[in-house]
């Protein structure tokens, strides 16, 4: 969770005097270390569960503060997105049966959220990315009101000049550029914490770092964004993309980092290399709420909070962060993997757990020399390409070998996470129902990213874009209900999006966004040929930035066809024959209301914009098609009455 108290304006003596409290809490933290002040010889863990909410429609639910304040549980905190909420864990310690306490605290948490969710007419989902999100849901309107996220948004986007360009291809590419940090909230997460000594935090920390990729493409449940079928961790790209205060005119010479980021070497010795680098490159965002002199708490015996280094390391957001901590009043180091996605299930996410646990408990003992033995560089190209293609790639291993992430898994890894957790006396029937499931989810093939690149594969083609990403929401959900394993998962019915007209109020669902356009100085010639290619009645003309500026029909091909005066121009433009200023709608228009404007305006169809851009368009034919469905609908319920 990050830290929430926070001064929320940066500047001159402002900046100076936090850039202060963060110098003097690294130099406690340092002396801390050297006093043996930290707690060792106990090995905790805990996690962060974050969640969507969505209504009965499967699409985001703007309710997280609505459903906080209904839950009351201090456990539970806000997330970026209304439609977010984060879920903190009990930390315990890493022995016994605390994978399944782990299991049934979570689910008695989730069982708690979905009663309060539902009283609010939603539903939480463990996911990712939500199929069903859509860019206007990222807007300000849908920012949680705290003074963090405010912040947040404020330094981002200034920083990045005031717009996000956001580029990801997978099976398809996604192109689009938003103008506030809300694009954070596509991202949720199940986050792990690990807790060492300090004289063991490098070794540890850059054991992380070596099994990030291989846990993240065994547990990648991100691949479906916007409709669009990207990364099996896109998860990734986007937040790399999103969170970044380098600026927009880099010189392309320059090497410059990013905040979110996996990292640049491995640790030599202590987690101060981390936090001085960190200080180093980037500069302070806002400063903390409370303050204190945490070198002469230190020097009398007590234990500071460190609350500027806190805040400072709360806009890091490397993929596994350094995090301080105090426990029964002594402080202690912990490592927060941030790498996995939310999903697909609760088992499933505990099974994520164990394979970390396990790993990070025993990789330490057999890879000592591990930073000998592989380049940074590997690691760091293994975490991309895990991200990029799940368990379907071949990784850089130890020695300069080269080995797929499948049988790294299988053949070594996953018998070392094993070893791991029964050196730490873990339940031996947890041990093997947790890592059976990762072991059988690797042997398939079939972890959450599969599954949804599946479903989306055999729906692709029926129904509407929003029947489709509802329908693997919905059934997303159903599955997690009943707590089995993703690799078990039956594919997605396009039938369990619910009731179709639930797809149909709106504009933006159903509207055809695979669209043939011209622009205006074209050839009248070969509009008609697109028309008659293409089995289309209606070509929106826009110019080079995506701007509508006319609209192009059959009806008015005929009439130039049938006018002499015109086919005796010789070259016709569009622009000659092009109805201007054209009636539109947005995504967010009733369907109701699209009607009535095509009535009124005896509209054939209307061309969809979005700030004047062209998105798509919907036509008589679509409105046909949705009458017919509800006509046979209503005829199958008479017969069934009947």
């Amino acid at each position: 969770m990050g830290v929430q108290d926070i001064e929320t304006t940066q500047g001159g003596d402002q900046h100076r005097a936090t850039i202060g409290h963060v110098l003097n809490d690294l130099h406690a933290l340092e002396l801390m270390i050297k006093k043996g002040m930290f707690e060792t010889g106990i090995r905790r863990i805990g996690a962060e569960q974050e969640l969507a909410l969505v209504d009965d429609a499967s699409e985001p639910a703007p309710v997280g503060p609505e459903v906080l304040d209904t839950l009351a549980e201090p456990l539970a905190t806000t997330e970026i997105g209304r439609f977010n909420i984060e879920l903190n864990l009990s930390p315990m310690e890493l022995t016994g049966s605390v994978l399944g306490e782990v299991h049934r605290e979570l689910d008695a948490l989730m069982g708690r959220v979905k009663q309060a969710a539902a009283r609010h007419g939603a539903r939480p989902i463990l996911i990712g990315m939500l199929p069903t999100i859509l860019q206007e849901h990222l807007s300000m309107e849908f920012i949680t009101p705290r003074p963090r996220y405010f912040a947040l948004n404020e330094q981002i986007t200034k920083a990045q000049g005031g717009r996000f360009d956001i580029r990801i291809k997978g099976i398809d590419e996604l192109k689009f550029t938003h103008d506030n940090v809300m694009v954070e909230a596509l991202n949720t997460s199940f986050q792990l914490h690990y807790q060492v000594a300090p004289d063991e935090f490098a070794l540890c920390y850059n054991g992380a770092q070596l099994i990030a990729a291989p846990t993240l493409a065994a547990g990648a449940n991100s691949a479906v964004l916007f409709g669009k079928r990207l990364w099996h961790e896109t998860r990734i790209a986007i937040f790399e993309q999103t969170i970044d205060t380098s600026g927009c005119e880099i010189p392309s010479q320059r090497d410059v980092l990013k905040r979110v980021r996996f990292g640049e070497k491995w640790v030599k010795s202590s987690v101060l290399e981390i936090y001085q680098e960190d200080i180093t490159r980037f500069r302070a965002l806002f400063g903390p709420e409370k303050q204190e002199d945490s070198i002469a708490l230190v020097e009398e015996g007590q234990v500071p909070k460190l609350y500027g280094l806190a805040t400072h390391n709360s806009t890091m957001y490397r993929w596994n962060r350094p995090c301080y901590g105090i426990t029964n009043g002594r402080p202690h180091l912990r490592i927060e993997n941030r790498v996995l996605p939310a999903g697909p299930s609760v088992v499933d996410e505990i099974a994520n757990a164990a394979l970390w646990f396990g790993l990070m408990t025993q990789v330490p003992k057999v890879y000592p020399d591990l930073a000998d033995r592989i380049p940074f560089e590997h690691a760091q190209a293994n975490f991309v390409a895990s991200a990029r293609y799940g368990l379907n790639f071949k990784m850089h291993w130890l020695d300069d070998s080269i080995i797929s992430a499948r049988d790294l898994l299988l053949e070594e890894l996953i018998p070392l996470a094993r070893a791991g957790l029964k050196s730490c006396a873990i339940d031996q029937g947890d041990i093997e129902h947790y890592l059976d499931i990762i072991e059988a989810r690797v042997a398939s093939g079939k972890n959450g990213a599969r599954w949804m690149l599946d479903s989306a594969a055999k729906i692709h083609g029926i129904g509407t874009r929003a029947e489709r990403l509802g329908a693997l929401t919905a059934a997303t959900i159903q599955r997690q209900e009943t707590d089995e394993p993703v690799h078990q998962w039956p594919m997605a019915e396009l039938s369990e999006g619910g009731d179709w007209k639930q797809h149909y109020e709106r504009v933006g669902q159903y509207m055809n966004t695979d669209l043939f356009t011209v622009q205006a100085d074209e050839l009248i010639d070969l509009a008609a040929s697109i028309m008659n290619w293409e089995k289309v009645r209606h070509i929106p003309v826009e110019d080079e930035k995506h701007n509508l500026v006319g609209l192009l029909s059959y009806r008015a091909i005929l009439r130039f066809v049938s006018d002499p005066k015109m086919r005796s121009k010789g070259s016709v433009a569009v622009a000659d024959v092009m109805e201007r200023d054209p009636i539109t709608v947005s995504p967010e228009t009733l369907t109701l209301e699209a009607i009535e404007l095509m009535k009124a305006h005896g509209a054939s169809c209307l061309p969809v914009v979005v700030d004047g851009k062209l998105v798509g368009i919907v036509t008589e034919h679509d409105y046909m098609r949705i009458a017919g469905q509800l006509l046979e609908d209503q005829l199958r319920d008479k017969s069934d009455q009947d």
